[in-house]
């Protein structure tokens, strides 16, 4: 199956079934958003670092090896005892530190996240919340703006993107609306997608959202962190 990167603008607008004029229409935009969900990642809810601790402690194996160390206290194995309690405070630690690590992650993609956007539905321009963004629509993008989800681009007018959230490169990336060929082209060779979280640093340009919430590269990051 072909990326959206190798695929021309006329190819990626009939299969998302999209306008690359006028965008799609208010009656089609609600029934993607009914069937494809909100344009939404998740975030971390903000859980103790004390009760995310006290977690730890719940789990069947854990509780197994508290178990195995008080038996052990009852057979006069002290020391085996210990180096059971030192097993379970440790990985007690260790699962602690990474599921704040994640909690704070989530947050963070979650502050990446675009509050309103410019799109085309109806022929016209509106401004909607990036929330009820739906694969097929044609949104306008601008110097200073966030991406809001992942997009091709059919429209691009001296654009350059800043990627170093996504792909670590360091400079802003000049954007193309042409088909880029070959196999698993890296992320940050796909000069014709434009990908949430990322930031416009110069030029304008209009995109096909081609991925939204989960389905977008942030949020496979986001998945990977749940």
């Amino acid at each position: 199956m072909s990326e959206y990167y190798n695929q021309t603008v006329e190819q990626v607008a009939a299969d998302l079934k999209a306008d690359p004029v006028n965008g799609l229409s208010s009656a089609e935009a609600q029934r993607r958003l009914a069937e494809y969900g909100r344009n939404v990642l998740p975030t971390g809810e903000g859980t103790s670092v004390w009760k995310i601790l006290l977690s730890q402690f719940a789990e069947m194996m854990v509780l197994v090896l508290i178990g195995a160390a008080v038996i052990s206290v009852f057979l006069n194995e002290v020391e085996d005892a210990l180096v059971i309690l030192v097993i379970v405070v440790l990985n007690a630690a260790l699962g602690t530190y990474q599921e704040y690590r994640a909690e704070q992650a989530l947050a963070a993609l979650g502050a990446m996240q675009v509050p309103r956007v410019r799109i085309r539905r109806d022929g016209g321009v509106s401004e909607i919340s990036a929330e009820e963004l739906v694969p097929g629509d044609l949104v306008m993008l601008q110097e200073g703006d966030r991406i809001p989800a992942d997009g091709r681009l059919v429209l691009a007018k001296s654009l350059n993107i800043e990627e170093a959230a996504l792909t670590g490169e360091s400079q802003p990336v000049e954007k193309i609306t042409d088909v880029i060929g070959g196999n698993e082209v890296p992320l940050g060779d796909r000069l014709n997608m434009a990908f949430m979280g990322t930031a416009i640093n110069f030029g304008r340009g209009e995109m096909l959202v081609t991925g939204t919430g989960l389905k977008t590269q942030l949020g496979k990051i986001a998945t990977m962190l749940m």
